[in-house]
């Protein structure tokens, strides 16, 4: 990164804010703070350049998504339409049909033929359907799955009512997107919704407006590194000053980057070892990460628009859905975190857990918040006690292999 693209990631920084509170002066603290931010980034990328050539990082980066599988499996691909007309992107992965099994595992498992159910996998935020790869790798043949990319995500289109109105995203719209796949790919037997961050709160706006849909086909729900409210409460791993004076200036430099989305774009893209950096803090708590997966996960959140990032946030601090819990008493749940989760943190899923004490809680250590692809093993171990619990596991069925992500496993 030259010097030039270091400064010029510092005025968009300062524009952004004199946008959001007029000028740093009348920013106080909130500007100081961002401003410091902004000025050590160039800095950081500055001596970093010096230790590590531009083009090596590059070749770096094209060999890992070269060789990295994640994200390259593919279903069957259909289309939903929200009640604004947002074109919803969804895949399917159909059951194999002529899958025969043992004597003794069919013991194991007591039942001779699974009840007809989908699992509906919903993504969370700057993420998309990919965010599920081991997931969908390990169930492929053993149980029907959906996954779909929200609105203004992945292969999903553009918001209407955001990009044509100007009406503010919330997470009640997204449980109508959620409803409308559902009609448009499940729209008969049961079902396991399984969501992950803001595909939780997803699941969650569903069940607050469809509650008949919920008692009469859902079997069983799975909500992974999500929250049921308060996410304004969120300190994101900073200290009492810092996240005081992020929350109050955040929302309004979010908006002035929105608007000047090409700029940013183009400082994204010269500032990527930035970026990589702080992706990584705040997706994952281990230390011996493949570093495909950190790619991988680098790409799906670089591919969000900064004014779909804009666009969502404030939907976050409205969240509330606690009562809405109410409507899964009666059926298996998965409440698991990563215990180093910074954005929703793992008390959010205690506090979840706790209105619904029949739920399996499940906090996994030394892991962040992009636990599925942190931790595999262990998401998958237990969404396939869920599944069998739910009777959505076929006779005899084994989950396939779903590879690891530490730094000495290879990938897939």
């Amino acid at each position: 990164m030259s010097e030039s693209s270091a400064e010029a990631v510092t005025d968009v920084a300062a524009a952004a804010v004199a946008s959001a509170a007029g000028n740093w002066r009348k920013a106080g603290i909130a500007g100081v703070a961002i401003g410091v931010v902004a000025a050590g980034a160039a800095a950081g990328v500055a001596i970093e350049r010096l230790t590590v050539g531009r083009g090596m990082r590059s070749k770096a980066r094209l060999a890992l998504d070269s060789t990295g599988p994640y994200g390259s499996l593919r279903g069957t691909p259909g289309k939903a339409y929200a009640d604004d007309g947002t074109e919803l992107y969804y895949e399917v992965d159909d059951i194999e049909q002529d899958v025969t099994f043992t004597p003794r595992r069919r013991r194991l498992f007591g039942r001779k033929a699974p009840a007809p159910v989908t699992v509906v996998f919903s993504h969370g935020y700057c993420l998309n359907q990919d965010s599920w790869h081991f997931q969908r790798a390990a169930l492929r043949g053993v149980v029907r799955t959906v996954h779909w990319d929200q609105r203004s995500h992945g292969r999903s289109g553009r918001g209407v009512a955001q990009s044509t109105d100007g009406t503010p995203v919330t997470i009640d719209q997204l449980g109508r997107d959620l409803k409308a796949v559902i009609d448009a790919a499940a729209p008969e037997g049961s079902v396991v919704l399984v969501g992950h961050s803001m595909g939780g709160m997803t699941v969650m706006a569903l069940a607050d407006q469809y509650p008949e849909l919920i008692r009469d086909r859902v079997v069983a729900v799975a909500l992974v590194g999500t929250s049921s409210g308060r996410l304004g409460e969120v300190n994101f791993g900073l200290p009492v000053a810092g996240v005081n004076a992020v929350r109050r200036v955040l929302p309004g430099v979010l908006k002035a980057l929105g608007q000047q989305a090409a700029l940013v774009e183009r400082g994204r893209r010269a500032t990527a070892d930035l970026f990589a950096g702080i992706i990584k803090r705040y997706s994952f708590a281990s230390r011996d990460v493949d570093p495909a997966i950190a790619r991988f996960a680098e790409r799906m959140i670089e591919g969000t628009p900064i004014d779909v990032v804009a666009e969502f946030y404030p939907a976050f601090t409205d969240h509330d859905k606690t009562e809405a819990l109410a409507h899964f008493a009666d059926m298996p749940v998965l409440v698991l975190a990563g215990v180093g989760d910074m954005v929703t943190p793992s008390e959010h899923s205690e506090a979840i857990a706790d209105l619904l004490p029949d739920a399996e809680l499940v906090l996994v250590p030394d892991a962040g918040h992009l636990v599925m692809l942190e931790r595999p093993e262990v998401v998958m171990d237990r969404l396939a006690d869920l599944l069998m619990r739910a009777g959505a596991v076929p006779a005899g069925a084994t989950v396939g292999g779903y590879g690891s992500t530490s730094s000495t496993a290879q990938p897939g």
